[in-house]
């Protein structure tokens, strides 16, 4: 059997290979060797006994890509239609006004997934700035790209996930990364306060917090029901917020059918849109 190494693409035999990860390190330990795995399409971490992984082969890790990337493409395609629809109803009523969309900042803790995310950003003509940081540094630096960058909404995600799940909700050690973006939210609060911007926060990843994340200051946090979210999830939430009127407030269920999982994966108070016309 070939070794499992740093990188390689795997699935748990144990949970009947349901989801995808790959292999984010292989740690040593005198009775075994552990890896601890990151969702290739979910933001979830996880680890696993290196006997209990099967390499996934390339046509199936290939197919399960194509499926992501066609439908990212098909909402950009969607909302490009949209978009054309708003400008040409805007030029009928003669509206000189220029928009501008709220400015996002995005750190997020997976490589694959920042450039993911600045493509669609991009492609939707979004103003954003993405960065990969790892959750653990994430307290660490925000306050200082706040300052820097001046955002309207700052997304805070990456990997997380329940080291018991479907207990010790309330026990945050029981979460792999909640406890950075707790840390992070309430860096950019602090931040907040002291500059009046009124960011507007989406906080989180698969199985996180989201009481606390809540509770810290998010606006909207994943995953109430401790499931898995989808990649596009907090890009999403963003988008949504960046190009709904200021004068507009958004409430969670604004946003929940455009989401795979609705209500169960993001949950939140809401918040005003950040889309001006000067």
């Amino acid at each position: 059997m070939k070794k499992i190494k740093k990188g390689d693409i795997v699935a748990r035999k144990s949970y009947g290979k349901d989801i995808i990860f790959y292999v984010k390190k292989v740690i040593k330990t005198k009775k075994e060797n552990i890896a601890i795995l990151c969702g290739l399409l979910e933001r979830i971490e996880a680890d696993s006994r290196i006997e209990d992984l099967e390499l996934i082969d390339e046509r199936t890790i290939k197919n399960n890509l194509e499926k992501q990337d066609k439908r990212v493409k098909e909402r950009i395609s969607k909302k490009e239609k949209n978009l054309k629809i708003e400008i040409i109803k805007q030029e009928e009523k003669r509206i000189k006004q220029k928009i501008i969309t709220g400015k996002i900042l995005h750190l997020d803790g997976d490589k694959r997934y920042s450039q993911k995310s600045y493509n669609y950003y991009k492609k939707l003509g979004l103003n954003a700035i993405v960065k990969n940081i790892p959750e653990y540094r994430q307290p660490k630096v925000v306050y200082n790209l706040l300052k820097i960058y001046k955002p309207d909404i700052l997304v805070i995600t990456g990997h997380d996930g329940m080291i018991k799940r479907g207990t010790n909700y309330n026990d945050i050690y029981n979460y792999r990364n909640s406890k950075y973006f707790i840390d992070t939210v309430k860096e950019a609060r602090k931040y907040d306060k002291q500059n009046g911007n009124n960011l507007v926060i989406f906080a989180g990843a698969c199985q996180s917090y989201f009481e606390a994340l809540i509770s810290a200051g998010a606006n909207f946090a994943s995953s109430p029901a401790r499931i898995l979210i989808d990649f596009l999830d907090p890009l999403i939430v963003a988008e949504k917020v960046a190009t709904t009127e200021e004068y507009k407030y958004i409430a969670i269920d604004d946003i929940t059918s455009e989401l795979r999982d609705g209500n169960k994966g993001v949950g939140g108070i809401g918040s005003k849109g950040k889309m001006k016309y000067v």
